[in-house]
């Protein structure tokens, strides 16, 4: 583990449930997160404190790596230890600029051993058979695609390092990568515009770090054109922790429309029954295994996604997200924050090149 803050702890959390996994290899150059890494290991393994990544990573004790440091550390942090021999699992955002993103994805494709970037929200069960439903032919073609998510701030972290757009890419990649890889994941196709409002309204604005005011986005509409026709929207407020549901995915095809509702687990189908005709709803609760629950903030998808990552481990799975679609999702974002910036519709085109 590489990074053992407030995320490597809970990949810590789930690696404890994991069967066959141990920590045996951690760096952070931050004391206590070290010592969280320790109690949170307490009783089930030791793991050796290396001075660095490249020693961790050559050490030969390690068959796989998570990074789970700051967002904005990634490339620095990759670079030394890309071409070693051992699995990485690198969180999102893959990193914090298109650039740096491109070049980790570059380097990933040219690699032995797997390469995964962390996207939790693809593995929670809900989430995934709303999105096997929709690949399924449910709603028909899909033409809509809309997801919410109103949810609490941004938590503290070590140095305040998310407080700024600086180190986290802004709000558009650190949080929106999630949403932007499920956009891709659900369409099916690549993004060719966005448009997006938004702004820092609410939180953050009695804060100072050094006398730096946070400048993170806090709530923001954005709208993303699908090279095959479909549009997809974001809705994303960050002060609104009352809401009973934080996670809303509703997909609209030519014959229906079906909900994902999370944490409440609940998939709604409501087919096409024409004007003044009854409805025909239907409604479905998917469950989570309660360990799974117990072992992290992500409706149990961290842990789903260490079981298939565990697997690629011992050769028994597939990388189902790649550094590629790592790069995507930044792309996406990084063209989102441009687009809050400058109030107009930016193509992807523009910020690849």
């Amino acid at each position: 583990m590489i990074g053992t803050g407030m995320m490597g702890l809970e990949h810590i959390q789930n690696l404890r449930v994991t069967p066959g996994a141990e920590l045996v290899a951690i760096h952070d150059p931050v004391a206590q997160s070290l010592d969280w890494a320790k109690t949170a290991s307490a009783g089930w393994c030791e793991p050796k404190v290396y001075e660095n990544g490249e020693a961790l990573a050559r050490s030969g004790e390690v068959d796989a790596i998570i990074i789970a440091s700051p967002n904005h550390t990634h490339r620095s942090v990759l670079e030394p230890i890309i071409e070693a021999p051992v699995h990485i699992l690198c969180e999102k955002p893959l990193a914090t600029t298109i650039e740096d993103a491109r070049w980790i994805a570059e380097a990933a494709a040219g690699r032995s051993h797997a390469f995964w970037t962390a996207m939790e929200y693809r593995f929670m069960p809900p989430a995934a058979k709303f999105i096997d439903q929709v690949h399924g032919g449910r709603v028909g073609r899909l033409q809509m695609l809309s997801i919410r998510e109103h949810r609490f701030p941004f938590l503290p972290k070590v140095g305040d390092w998310n407080r700024f757009s600086r180190n986290t890419g802004g709000t558009m990649v650190e949080k929106c990568c999630h949403f932007f890889d499920l956009m891709r994941l659900i369409v099916q196709s690549e993004a060719v515009r966005v448009y997006c409002s938004g702004a820092m309204d609410v939180n953050h604005q009695d804060e100072r770090y050094d006398g730096q005011k946070p400048d993170i986005i806090d709530n923001s509409y954005t709208v993303v054109d699908f090279s095959n026709g479909v549009r997809a929207m974001l809705d994303l407020c960050m002060f609104a922790d009352g809401a009973e549901n934080q996670e809303e995915i509703t997909a609209v095809g030519d014959k229906a429309r079906l909900d994902v509702l999370i944490p409440e687990g609940s998939i709604v189908f409501s087919p096409r029954v024409g004007f003044m005709n009854p409805k025909q709803v239907e409604r479905e609760h998917v469950g989570v295994d309660e360990l799974a629950l117990s072992t992290g903030q992500h409706h149990g998808s961290t842990y789903y996604q260490h079981q298939h990552f565990n697997a690629v481990v011992r050769g028994e799975g597939e990388v189902l997200v790649t550094a590629e679609d790592g790069l995507r999702a930044v792309e996406i974002g990084a063209a989102a924050e441009l687009s809050a910036r400058e109030k107009r519709a930016v193509t992807l085109e523009e910020v690849r090149t």
